[in-house]
């Protein structure tokens, strides 16, 4: 199976990140209002470079990447809030096809650095 690599560049005036994939460019649009702290956690470790170099390392075609685990085992990586925060479950969110991205978690309110890309 692919992986791969990419490194953030920063959109300071949305507040989203552009993420620079060997695969091509994926541009995040953050929604803040609905998620804010896993946008911050997000956003923050992008800004921080945690996730440069780093790989997808589950890649379910036709289906969803996921990345954010510095060790590339898909069981590493923390959030910003030095251990698990909640989940933020809003109604106006949903997994409506491709592109939408949400943390990657072991089970409920166990959130840290991992994300997924439908």
């Amino acid at each position: 199976q692919q992986s791969a690599q990419f490194q953030p560049i920063h959109d300071m005036n949305s507040g989203g990140v552009m993420l620079k994939t060997s695969m091509g460019d994926i541009q995040i649009e953050l929604y803040w209002n609905h998620a804010p702290k896993a946008c911050k956690n997000f956003r923050t470790l992008a800004l921080r470079g945690y996730y440069d170099n780093s790989i997808f390392h589950r890649i379910i075609q036709d289906f969803v990447i996921q990345g954010g685990d510095p060790t590339g085992t898909g069981r590493g990586g923390k959030s910003i809030y030095g251990g698990p925060f909640p989940d933020e479950i809003h109604a106006e969110l949903r997994h409506t096809g491709a592109g939408v991205l949400s943390m990657a978690n072991a089970g409920p309110n166990t959130n840290g650095s991992q994300f997924f890309i439908t």
